[in-house]
């Protein structure tokens, strides 16, 4: 398939940017000036400013003298390159690969497998057109084989142009020079031999041209021509799982977007199955047809190609996702994919626990409905001292290092940090008689212990803890500890660590 490609020129970029901000600047003459040399130039001005002889590079100080009302605003450095960033991403809608070329306020669209998806090129070629002008800004475009062509031709051919396939030398020939996007003394020397078109030194011999104007001129009339691949470095890099699906019509229904999601999680998932992979996580990227995205994300425990269960993770997300006045494109991309191990189907299996499929879809459903951040996972670590004993994990199918310890009773809740109480026990070493936590008075109707935990030494100092189990007049047990040992001429203090169920 032969490559193709859009050039957009926002030749009129900050003074649309201006008029959409503030619609009464419309019918004023204005101009955006910034220092350069120590001297105030013009960097744009407006369509009524040009009509009135005021041009971008003259001085602001001419500028006023040939239009004493003028507006004038000062530039700011690196706006124009924010907005064509901004304007790049909306465009993503069009193409996956837009690059920004900010020297000279355009974007270039890698179209390649693109334009019948809208039944025709003249189709797309004015539904780019027309969706810009409707958002505000003024452009010339043009569609071409090479970049070269389609940047010449949108700059200084007609607007609207579309070369067709290996017809872009030709539709070069009376475009001036700087179409090419010379160097300025190559172009200036070129006008000065009197070669004011492509056409009259094109057919040149590349020794002549080489020896006149360096490899630059070569360069660009390769690019232009096809000789010379051009590479694009577009503003977002396309995941390698990414499948887009454009609608005829605005798809604005629940229905119609859960009938989307499927055909998406169709093709992907047959990719992936393919390749022996499974998503981790996938992101569904909505383009309404106001310019607004809508973005939901899903994830799962385990790699998983199973489309049924996928789409069951992203119907619990479509009621955040506000359609309006309707969705002309979906992007489904898996930006994190693994390898998944393909196992053998049988009638009566024997895997139970984390090792069952079905244990990790419902985990990925309760994570979906509810939120990741409400399921956790605890292995067990090589310490005895109760905050470092576990390890939070993040991942189903990582194993525990060393088995759970159950010679003494641990709490099935365990407080990140203990928080001090206040107990009534009495001397020595006796369990509490009641405490008081969170303006709550327990009284302890059991108890066991103490347990003593002597603290890590060779991590980090300070006494050790003497733990008790005890149970309150509601069957409620807790985890509480004494700090230290017992000492008359002191208060001690007590803490509660966490609660049995």
């Amino acid at each position: 398939m032969a490559q193709r490609f859009v050039v957009i020129w926002f030749h009129h970029l900050l003074t649309d940017w201006l008029i959409l901000k503030k619609p009464g600047m419309r019918e004023v003459p204005f101009i955006f000036t910034a220092a350069e040399h120590n001297r105030i130039i013009v960097i744009a001005a407006n369509q009524e400013a040009e009509s009135q002889g005021i041009f971008k590079g003259i001085f602001a100080a001419d500028a006023k003298a040939i239009v004493p009302d003028l507006q004038v605003f000062d530039h700011k450095p690196g706006r124009d390159a924010s907005l064509l960033k901004t304007m790049a991403e909306w465009c993503i809608r069009f193409s996956p690969i837009v690059a920004v070329d900010r020297d000279n306020h355009s974007l270039i669209f890698d179209i390649t497998g693109c334009a019948h998806l809208l039944g025709s090129e003249e189709a797309y070629m004015n539904k780019i057109a027309n969706s810009l002008h409707f958002k505000g800004f003024r452009i010339r475009a043009a569609m071409a084989d090479t970049i070269g062509a389609a940047w010449a031709v949108a700059h200084f051919g007609k607007n609207g142009t579309i070369v067709p396939s290996d017809e872009q030398a030709n539709a070069l020939l009376q475009l001036p020079a700087n179409a090419l996007r010379l160097q300025p003394d190559n172009l200036e020397r070129l006008i000065k031999l009197g070669l004011k078109t492509i056409g009259s030194f094109i057919k040149m011999p590349r020794s002549v041209l080489r020896r006149r104007f360096g490899d630059d001129i070569l360069l660009r009339i390769g690019q232009a021509i096809g000789f010379e691949e051009e590479v694009l470095q577009p503003v977002k890099v396309i995941s390698p799982y990414e499948e887009r699906l454009p609608c005829l019509e605005p798809i604005c229904t629940a229905s119609g977007i859960e009938i989307a999601i499927e055909m998406l999680l169709a093709k992907i998932c047959r990719r992936l199955e393919n390749e022996g992979k499974g998503l981790r996580i996938a992101i569904l990227t909505c383009y309404r047809v106001d310019g607004n995205q809508q973005q939901v994300q899903i994830g799962t425990n385990t790699p998983s190609n199973n489309v049924a269960h996928l789409l069951k993770l992203f119907t619990l997300k479509i009621d955040s996702i506000e359609p309006a006045l309707g969705i002309e494109l979906f992007i489904l991309e898996a930006p994190k994919v693994e390898n998944i191990n393909p196992s053998q189907e049988v009638f009566w299996g024997e895997t139970t626990g984390l090792e069952d499929p079905q244990v990790a879809e419902l985990l990925d459903r309760i994570a979906g409905k509810f939120g990741a951040g409400h399921i956790r996972r605890y292995l067990p670590q090589q310490h005895y001292w109760p905050e470092r004993s576990v390890k939070s994990t993040t991942s189903i199918k990582e194993q525990p290092a060393i088995a759970w310890s159950v010679a003494k009773p641990r709490p099935t809740q365990l407080l990140p940090y203990p928080q001090r109480i206040e107990v009534a026990a009495p001397i020595p070493d006796y369990p509490p008689i009641n405490f008081r936590y969170k303006d709550k008075v327990h009284h302890i109707r059991r108890s066991d212990g103490p347990e003593r935990i002597e603290r890590e030494w060779w991590m980090d100092k300070g006494e050790h803890r003497d733990y008790y189990v005890v149970e309150d007049e509601a069957g409620c047990r807790y985890w509480l500890f004494r700090l230290g040992h017992y000492s008359a001429d002191q208060t001690h203090q007590w803490f509660i660590h966490g609660f049995f169920a």
